[in-house]
């Protein structure tokens, strides 16, 4: 029977410099789930590439003093080279300069125009150049453009339009007829709250204050915008062809399965290539799920702070596998997650040298010991066999049931409680006291192959997520591997035998000296000296003294932010859906000078849940979000420091 098509996309990666390793977490998310994906039996097509044209790159050029080609060969170069060090297993490089590629873009354009989807008129507004993007006045948060926070510049330029006004009822419904076509839900409300119900304006899909783009075929000094250009590559990638002249590749993959992206360009995947879509009567992706950010220690990663983390950096310390543990397992589902050296030892020693390492380690060499290696199943069972057995069988679909979801962190914990529940079984039969009893031989053996067949199903399942790992883990016990319809207990081939020298798969890290190596490397991180000789304090004026009883009244609890939008009328308010266990409350904050409303979905918050609602600039506020502020009066959302659910009381 032919296998089911699977095709996944990352997002490309825009050629402006050398990926970070927040930008990498995607790549190797999206390898991760299309190996297993590949594991569970789909004929996976799996993109990736590079996003080229556009006046950031064309400015970027000039200050190198190369031509702007000369410069995305070099980026692209770059990219492709941490891709392939990381262990991606992508079907497909795309590249926006690709001559396929520009020749049905400007086709694109053309037939969307010829349809009267495009119109040519005039475009007025600040324009971000980073983003790529105008913004009305209104649309900009003090100022600075809503999306990245840089200052915009006034512009004025003929320009073709995108009639997303038109689509926009079809859009809604087709969200509302999927719910899973966007995900997670918390980006699925911000683009439904912020974006549709407000009413979409239509889109400015050329530029000519600038020439690095495809252009616009038809009207010379105009260049095809660079999000409709990226978002093709898609399709183009797959042989789309505007005359319907499909290629085999687009016919049996399209529509895709999956777009991965990071939720800062989701609205870019959910309501401008939708839209594009719709327009060239050409069917939607089935899902696009907008993964969190990757923070270095307590913020987003910038040049400027000198916290910017590489790839290739990291695997010098710590080898290949151990960083794509970290990034897969380390990221929560819908929230950021945290990156800094300290943890990355941390996990290295915990989870990789102790959990996996030492297990498979001290197993081989107990089968050595005792029985020169050769493993067979005696078949003597005891009643702890029963839970160890049903641990170890229940994985596979416990793992497969998190990766169905894209809970890619959860399903590596699956593996992980395998491995652990491994270990436990070790100190409760004790092989080294059942070696001393010649009457427990039998028993002993059976004990080192329950253990070995326990390694075995692990590093199968771990192979979609440290496939140099899994590769080695069953090198050293001779075993074979295989897809997930065949993974079952049982199946390690008695009288095998493994291997005589077990290699040590992760060794210990001394944190300190990791430390020192990377300042030695890199330097001091700007952001720690700023903090040893800056460090700021604020005094502020006592209030009275309250009894307990008085603070026992309150009642602080977890919350997550669902949706949030600016609230119309006002400089200073945002009005967030706030989910407190089973509720969701409605809560107005005077905090849009610090945080965007897309910054604030997915965040948890400290929430005084019981204070009276009120009406501020005629919005119902229910409760209250807890900030801290310095002396100049900037404000910064109290967060919980760990991982807890919505709803849990603050105390």
């Amino acid at each position: 029977m032919a296998k089911k098509p699977y095709y996944i996309t990352t997002a490309i990666a825009y050629t402006s410099g050398k990926p970070h390793i927040g930008n990498t977490y995607e790549i190797v998310l999206a390898d991760a789930i299309a190996r297993y994906k590949r594991f569970q039996g789909f004929d996976v097509r799996f993109q990736t590439g590079t996003d080229e044209h556009g006046q950031k790159i064309e400015l970027k050029a000039e200050e190198a003093g190369i031509t702007p080609k000369e410069f995305v060969d070099n980026v692209s170069t770059e990219i492709h080279r941490i891709w392939d060090l990381m262990n991606t297993s992508y079907d497909k490089f795309i590249r926006t300069t690709d001559e396929d590629h520009e020749a049905q873009v400007k086709k694109i354009f053309k037939k969307l125009y010829d349809k009267g989807d495009i119109y040519k008129g005039f475009y007025e507004g600040m324009y971000c150049t980073p983003c790529e993007s105008f913004f009305t006045a209104s649309q900009l948060v003090d100022g600075k453009c809503p999306d990245c926070g840089r200052e915009c510049q006034p512009a004025k330029e003929e320009a073709y339009f995108l009639k997303l006004s038109k689509y926009q009822d079809r859009l809604m419904k087709h969200i509302e007829d999927h719910p899973e076509f966007i995900q997670p839900v918390a980006r699925k409300n911000e683009m439904v709250n912020n974006f549709l119900k407000p009413g979409l304006q239509d889109l400015c899909v050329s530029r000519t204050s600038f020439k690095w783009g495809i252009p616009v075929d038809f009207d010379p000094g105009h260049i095809v915008y660079v999000w409709l250009d990226a978002l093709s590559n898609y399709i183009t990638g797959l042989g789309y062809d505007v005359d319907g002249n499909h290629g085999d590749l687009y016919e049996k993959y399209w529509p895709a399965d999956l777009h991965l992206i990071g939720k800062d360009i989701i609205r870019f995947h959910t309501i401008y290539w939708p839209i594009i879509l719709m327009a060239l009567d050409i069917p939607l992706p089935k899902q696009v799920f907008g993964h969190p950010w990757l923070l270095q220690g307590d913020g987003k990663m910038s040049k400027s702070k000198g916290n910017v983390l590489y790839a290739d950096d990291l695997v010098d310390f710590f080898g290949v596998d151990a960083v794509r543990y970290f990034v897969l397992h380390e990221m929560p589902f819908e929230n950021d997650g945290v990156i800094t050296w300290e943890l990355m030892v941390e996990r290295m020693n915990s989870d990789l040298a102790n959990t996996l390492g030492n297990l498979v380690n001290r197993t081989i060499s107990m089968s050595n010991k005792y029985f020169g290696g050769v493993v067979e199943n005696k078949e003597v069972y005891d009643v702890m066999d029963e839970d160890f057995k049903k641990v170890l069988s229940e994985t596979p679909a416990k793992v497969t049931a998190k990766m169905d979801e894209l809970r890619v962190a959860d399903a590596i914990s699956e593996i992980f409680t395998l491995f652990k529940r491994c270990n436990k079984y070790i100190d409760e039969t004790e092989p080294w006291v059942l070696a001393k009893d010649e009457a427990k031989k039998d028993r002993l053996a059976t004990v080192l192959y329950h253990l070995i067949e326990g390694i075995r199903m692990g590093a199968v399942l771990l192979q979609s997520f440290m496939p140099e790992t899994s590769e080695k883990i069953l090198s050293q016990i001779q075993a074979e591997n295989c897809d997930l319809e065949n993974l079952a207990f049982g199946q390690y081939v008695s009288g095998t035998k493994v291997v005589e020298k077990p290699e040590i798969l992760f060794a210990r890290l001394d944190l300190s000296e990791v430390m020192a190596q990377v300042e030695e490397k890199f330097g001091k991180p700007a952001a720690e000296e700023t903090a040893e000789s800056q460090e700021e304090v604020v005094d502020i004026e006592a209030k009275p003294e309250i009894t307990f009883d008085d603070f026992m009244k309150m009642q602080f609890q977890v919350g997550e932010i669902v949706s949030c939008e600016a609230v119309p009328k006002s400089k200073k308010l945002l009005c967030s859906q706030v989910r407190v266990g089973s509720q969701i409350k409605q809560i107005v904050s005077g905090i849009r000078k610090y945080y965007t409303p897309e910054e604030m979905v997915g965040k948890k918050v400290m929430v005084l849940v019981n204070l009276k609602p009120a009406k501020l600039a005629g919005v119902l506020s229910e409760g209250m979000l807890l900030c801290a502020e310095d002396a100049e009066g900037n404000l910064a959302l109290m967060t919980p420091e760990k991982a807890m659910p919505a709803g849990a009381e603050i105390c």
